[in-house]
């Protein structure tokens, strides 16, 4: 039997379309590709995220001499939530690469742990994949991984 999966995205053409706490978050992540370490790749990639307290934490990728122990952004910064953050949840996770000739979009290993994160805070997240003066967005990260690994 065939089934088909539909799945529904908001797509901005620009910053100026886009609702400003959403436009403040992708602008925090713009900003912390700044921050990456990505000397063999040469591909920055920052990550913001607002939790529902309001504060924005970011995080960006960095690379290591032995890879594949480098770590993405996305995961630098849930990782670090976790941390110190998980009593306060993610309402919006946004992406952005530099360069970015397209919008960022999280590998297959992110897209798990923001659908990890989202079920252990109980509650969907944003997800804004910013590149090259347009994004994308979505309503929770399982739209991002429809078939998820689950325990």
């Amino acid at each position: 039997m065939e089934k088909e999966l539909k799945i529904c995205y908001e797509h901005y053409d620009s910053l100026e379309e886009m609702s400003l706490s959403d436009r403040e978050v992708v602008l925090a992540a713009q900003e912390a590709t700044r921050r990456a370490y990505a000397p063999y790749s040469n591909f920055n990639v920052g990550a913001a995220a607002r939790l529902r307290s309001g504060k924005i934490i970011c995080g960006s990728n960095s690379e290591s001499e032995v890879f594949p122990s480098g770590l993405c952004a996305e995961r630098t910064l849930l990782y670090h939530w976790q941390a110190n953050h998980a009593d306060d949840p993610v309402e919006v996770l946004a992406i952005a690469s530099n360069p970015s000739e397209r919008e960022c979009y999280p590998c297959g290993g992110c897209r798990q742990v923001i659908v990890d994160v989202e079920r252990r805070q109980k509650s969907p997240m944003r997800i804004i994949m910013w590149g090259n003066g347009t994004a994308s967005a979505l309503s929770s990260a399982e739209l991002l991984l429809p078939f998820t690994f689950k325990l």
